[in-house]
């Protein structure tokens, strides 16, 4: 494959903050600028402004042979995104960003060209952000999940294995509690864990405004599981407009309502599933060296442990 001359330009703050991953971030971080020219020749694009990033990923924009608008993501191959092509393909543009073309080695993305200055998290009012986050929701967790991705069993259940271990790390007795609880909502729900096509990250800043649609999905990170595990990030995200209403909790479950009645999810079962994204979350941050609760996270079940019916109990490999 000949090799543009035009390297790709890797923002210093992306460097800055990938980097500090580790030594395997760093040696792809190295190897990006070459790689990104190598795919402008393969597939014959020109840049066409600055490039951009997320936590995770570069982003430059560019124009295809025919002049069509488009969008080159480079991100290094993970366990979490491995399935984004496969997931993408699925969907077919329906209420997420079209897949145009893909690398499957390294994990590249040719994709449609959205509004990059126009995220959701800039609509002024909270309701209609979280029904637009819903109503793509609900269209999203429609598709059965293609062969092949993760599964939330195999999720939840590493998820129950690690639990124990995040007990030891926590300082607060309350902080302890909630991570059985938890745990005990996830082990109820293991067995069941559903086979639609999860996005796994829909907040707001990954909803982006569109001419094809006025909003469309960007940046999944698929999963095969139950719906009801997909909330949280609807609820947990914006959060200065839930403490605006000065009603943390009420703020909260009127989200969530609004959530589970445009996707049809039974309430209790969706509030396990929240649950075991708030554990989920709690990991993550033990395994960063974390050993307090994060607030956000603690609100947020506390304003949802109201709605189950049956009491859960922590399995009993958990210590007290």
């Amino acid at each position: 494959m000949h090799t543009s001359t035009t390297l790709v330009d890797v923002p210093d703050a992306f460097v800055a903050s990938y980097g500090a991953h580790g030594a395997g971030e760093r040696a792809w971080l190295a190897r990006l600028p070459r790689l990104g020219a190598a795919f402008l020749d393969r597939w014959g694009l020109r840049p066409d402004g600055p490039s951009a990033h997320g936590m995770a990923s570069l982003v430059l924009p560019v124009l295809r042979d025919d002049g069509t608008p488009a969008v080159l993501k480079l991100q290094q191959l993970r366990e979490e995104t491995a399935g984004a092509a496969a997931g993408l393909r699925a969907w077919n543009g329906d209420g997420i960003v079209r897949l145009l073309d893909h690398d499957e080695r390294t994990g590249t993305q040719l994709l449609e060209r959205l509004d990059a200055g126009r995220p959701l998290s800039s609509a002024d009012d909270d309701d209609t952000a979280v029904r637009i986050l819903g109503g793509l929701l609900a269209r999203l967790t429609s598709v059965p999940a293609p062969p092949g991705l993760r599964r939330l069993s195999a999720v939840a259940g590493a998820m129950l294995d690690r639990a124990p271990r995040a007990l030891g790390t926590l300082r607060d007795p309350a902080g302890r509690e909630l991570v059985r609880t938890c745990a005990a909502a996830v082990a109820e729900l293991v067995g069941e864990p559903g086979d639609r096509l999860l996005h796994w990250d829909l907040h707001y800043d990954n909803v982006l405004a569109a001419d094809r649609e006025p909003w469309l999905a960007i940046d999944p990170e698929p999963l095969a599981g139950d719906p009801g595990f997909e909330l949280l990030p609807a609820l947990d995200n914006r959060w200065d407009a839930v403490v605006a209403t000065g009603d943390v909790a009420r703020a909260v479950r009127r989200r969530f309502d609004l959530l589970t009645e445009m996707l049809g999810l039974e309430r209790e079962r969706a509030v396990g599933w929240t649950l075991g994204r708030v554990l989920q979350n709690v990991l993550w941050d033990v395994e960063d060296g974390k050993t307090e609760l994060d607030p956000v996270q603690a609100a947020v079940a506390g304003a949802l442990l109201g709605r189950g019916r049956r009491a859960r109990r922590a399995p009993d490999t958990f210590p007290r």
